[in-house]
């Protein structure tokens, strides 16, 4: 009996002092998981400077902007992105859509204009992009008024186009905002007859400049960023923008949405949006930083001179019927 006492409060004891015991707290998580559709080349420095800056490990996988979202979409609240960084305001619609993103705090969304980002606040645009017609000045005296134009059989065999690219996908979105399903589709068709297919922007900018297609539809940055290189007489190229408020001078953003809220997460877009990370994207991906008091490149037109239409970047959401579309027309 004295024994069974004895453990009994002993029992009571161990349990009152594990009760009374606090737990030590959970360590704040020093690393994320960012799901990027940049290119890996142009955003991986950016990466490695906030992590010097900050401590906090990144992990990112690298992929297309679109292929990302399919991804993503698939592994829902299981994926292991805590960011996702896109190449487009597209991709973005399509996960704010299916209610992945954590809404952002006012301190974070309101550093950029709402215009560039999402009207619920739920992706924050983190720098600008203008669709261009990128064209050769010895092959093309008169340039096109429309990128409808383009639809014409003059231009067979003449014109370059990325259709599994996400900047052009998100283009394709804006039309059918713009002008709807009906429309986009017939100059979808006519792209499969007239145009080279190539995988990125870049390629094309490359075939335009050699001479293998005359025009092409990119995104300004890698004209800019060509002619930084080699120098702006080496540039066998030119670029132009189509006639006032066509959809084929789209601005469009790249932006940055939250999928598992964390302080680390918040830090990296934070310091995507902070006079450093939108100086690089001035300065070495000539894109259009988006944050009031750093200017973009000297040589860039400002973005309230682009003669652009007029489009809700909120709009262009629908990825998976624009695919469709895409895929209806033979170009993917």
């Amino acid at each position: 009996m004295k024994f069974s006492k004895l453990v009994t409060l002993s029992l009571i004891a161990l349990l009152t002092v594990t009760g009374c015991t606090s737990q030590p707290p959970v360590a704040e998580k020093n690393s994320i998981v960012v799901y990027a559709g940049r290119d890996e080349e142009l955003v991986q420095p950016l990466v490695e400077m906030f992590e010097q800056e900050t401590g906090i490990e990144v992990e990112v996988r690298y992929a297309g902007s679109a292929e990302l979202a399919a991804q993503l979409l698939e592994e829902g609240t299981n994926s292991p992105a805590d960011v996702f960084f896109a190449q487009d305001a597209g991709a973005l619609g399509a996960i704010s859509k299916a209610g992945l993103f954590t809404k952002l705090p006012s301190s974070i969304y309101d550093l950029v204009p709402s215009s560039y980002s999402a009207a619920d606040g739920m992706w924050v645009g983190v720098s600008g992009r203008v669709r261009v017609l990128n064209y050769n000045p010895k092959t093309v005296t008169e340039l096109p008024a429309s990128v409808f134009d383009l639809a014409d059989p003059q231009w067979k065999g003449r014109v370059g186009i990325a259709p599994s690219n996400a900047s052009f996908q998100a283009f394709v979105t804006a039309m059918r905002v713009v002008e709807g399903d009906e429309k986009t589709l017939a100059w979808l068709e006519a792209m499969k007859e007239n145009a080279v297919i190539f995988e990125k922007n870049g390629a094309i900018l490359e075939a335009v400049e050699a001479g293998v297609v005359d025009v092409g539809l990119i995104n300004h940055y890698y004209w800019f960023a060509l002619a930084q290189e080699q120098g702006l007489s080496n540039m066998n190229s030119k670029i132009a923008q189509f006639e006032s408020n066509d959809v084929g001078n789209l601005i469009n953003a790249a932006g940055v949405g939250i999928l598992k809220d964390s302080p680390a997460a918040q830090k990296f877009v934070e310091f995507l949006l902070s006079e450093t990370g939108q100086s690089y994207f001035a300065e070495q991906t000539r894109e259009y930083p988006l944050i009031a008091g750093v200017p973009a490149a000297d040589d860039l037109a400002p973005l309230a001179e682009i003669p652009a239409p007029k489009v809700d970047l909120s709009d262009l959401d629908s990825l998976e019927q624009t695919l469709e579309l895409i895929r209806q027309a033979g170009l993917i």
